[in-house]
């Protein structure tokens, strides 16, 4: 029986399970989206989150901590400098779930897994269709108007 014991096992060892985790949030953090399978990336934003919270704080300690998961210095860089103060207002979910279908090979859920964006909402086909709709029409100035100004700034010269 497995009571009390939280976390996907991912049909892997333990440590095989951490270095994936810690390739996985490097990468994400690095291109700030990935696409894996849906179960890896519900274990894997619990571990960005996390990451995200550190990069925050933005203390030596946390740079420190942040250090020992991540694989690569400049993502730790960039991690402290572009992401956390991105993020400083939320509280958090920094992680979105998109679902694609399943693999070809095995049927296997896939997912994307992106940091949200702030300033960027989702736009959905919904909302894209409402704004086209919505949008109002530029009148375009006549073609007669725009001949005679050219007339007489050749005249005026």
């Amino acid at each position: 029986m497995r009571h009390n014991k939280s976390g996907r096992r991912l049909g892997r060892n333990s440590s095989h399970r951490a270095a994936m985790m810690r390739n996985m949030v490097t990468s994400i953090l690095e291109h700030e989206k990935i696409t894996t399978t849906d179960a890896r990336a519900k274990e894997l934003r619990k571990v960005v989150d996390r990451m995200i919270t550190l990069g925050k704080r933005g203390d030596l300690h946390a740079r420190r901590q942040a250090t020992r998961v991540l694989r690569d210095r400049n993502v730790v860089g960039k991690l402290f400098e572009l992401i956390g103060p991105r993020y400083k207002d939320r509280p958090g979910g920094y992680t979105r779930i998109i679902k694609l279908g399943r693999r070809l090979g095995d049927k296997a859920p896939q997912v994307i897994i992106e940091l949200v964006e702030e300033e960027f909402a989702p736009r959905t086909r919904k909302a894209m269709a409402s704004e086209e709709t919505a949008a109002p029409v530029e009148e375009q100035a006549p073609v007669e108007e725009v001949a005679e100004a050219s007339e007489e700034t050749e005249k005026g010269e």
